[in-house]
C-alpha cells in the first residue's frame, strides 16, 4: 500500500502533479507479499481499501501493459513479465550491484561456510536486498533479492541510518514516527547504539534483534556519486553464527569490503 506519511502529503490538494491513478496502480502491485504467486480483485482491495470498481479498472490495465496477468477460471492474478523487465532495468543501472559481486563472494567464501552476505538500499522505511550471495548450507538464511528488512531494526538497516546525511535521517524519522509514534524512543535508542557501534567497530550489529534466530553485522557503502548510502551484512543462523566469531573473523573483512566498494576499488 501506499506509505501513508507520504500519500497524506503527496495527495495534498496542493501537490498538482501528484497522478493518483499512477500511484493506485502501483500500490496494486505492491500488494504481492513473499511466498504469494496470485492474488484477487477481493485482496487487492482489501490490502488497498479502494473500491473493487476501481480495482477491476486498474488490474485490467495492468493486464493490457502485462504487469499483470490473469487466470479468467480462477479469477486471480499473478505479477507478468512487466514487472521482471523493470526490476532487472532497476538492477541493472545499479553500477554498484555488478562492482558488489566479487567482494561478496569472498566475504561468503569465509570461514563459516553458514554465512549470507547482502547488499541493501533503503525504501521508505525499509531496507531493501538488491544482491545476494547465499550460504550453500541446508540451514541457512532464506533471503533473495527484494527482501525488506526493517531499517531500524535490522543491522544492514542501521548501516545505512549511520551512512546517510542529517537531512535524509530525519526524514526517515518522520516517516517511521508517522507509522509508530509509540517506538519513537526506542528507534532513537536503537539508531545511538548504532552510531556508538560504527564509531568505536566500524560496523553495526544485530544480535537477534531483527529475528531472535539471525545474527549479523554491516556497513554502510557509500555511492561513488556522493549520493546515497547502501548497506553490506554478514550473517546467518544464530546457532551457527556466534556473535564473538562473527565479529572476530568478519569484522575486519567487512569493513574492507565497504571501504573498497565505496571507494571503487
Amino acid at each position: 500500500m501506499i506509505d501513508p506519511d507520504l500519500a497524506g502529503e503527496a495527495l495534498d490538494d496542493k501537490d498538482r502533479n501528484f497522478i493518483t491513478a499512477l500511484a493506485r496502480g502501483l500500490d496494486i502491485l505492491r500488494c504481492f507479499k513473499p511466498g504469494e504467486s496470485t492474488l484477487t480483485n477481493q485482496d487487492f482491495a482489501a490490502r488497498t481499501g479502494l473500491p473493487k470498481p476501481t480495482v477491476s479498472r486498474l488490474t485490467h490495465t495492468l493486464c493490457v501493459l502485462e504487469y499483470l496477468v490473469a487466470d479468467p477460471r480462477s479469477g486471480t492474478y499473478q505479477l507478468g513479465a512487466g514487472v521482471l523487465r523493470l526490476g532487472f532495468s532497476v538492477l541493472s543501472s545499479m553500477e554498484i550491484v555488478d562492482r558488489a559481486r566479487d567482494t561478496m563472494r569472498a566475504l561468503s567464501n569465509g570461514p563459516n561456510s553458514y554465512i549470507t552476505v547482502a547488499l541493501a538500499e533503503t525504501y521508505q522505511t525499509d531496507a531493501v536486498y538488491v544482491a545476494v550471495e547465499k550460504s550453500m548450507e541446508n540451514v541457512s538464511l532464506t533471503m533473495h533479492v527484494g527482501a525488506r528488512l526493517p531499517i531500524f531494526h535490522s543491522a544492514i538497516g542501521r548501516a545505512m541510518l549511520v551512512g546517510m546525511d542529517e537531512e535524509d535521517r530525519a526524514v526517515m524519522f518522520e516517516r517511521t514516527k508517522a507509522k509508530d509514534p509509540e517506538g519513537h524512543a526506542g528507534r532513537k535508542a536503537a539508531y545511538a547504539q548504532a552510531r556508538s557501534e560504527y564509531e568505536n567497530l566500524g560496523y553495526c550489529c544485530s544480535y537477534g534483534d531483527w529475528r531472535p534466530d539471525v545474527n549479523g553485522i554491516a556497513a554502510p557503502v557509500f555511492a561513488l556519486s556522493g549520493r546515497g548510502v547502501y548497506g553490506l551484512n554478514v550473517g546467518g543462523p544464530s546457532f551457527h553464527v556466534k556473535k564473538k566469531h562473527l565479529e572476530r573473523a568478519y569484522g575486519r573483512m567487512l569493513v574492507d569490503a565497504a571501504a573498497k566498494l565505496s571507494t571503487g576499488g
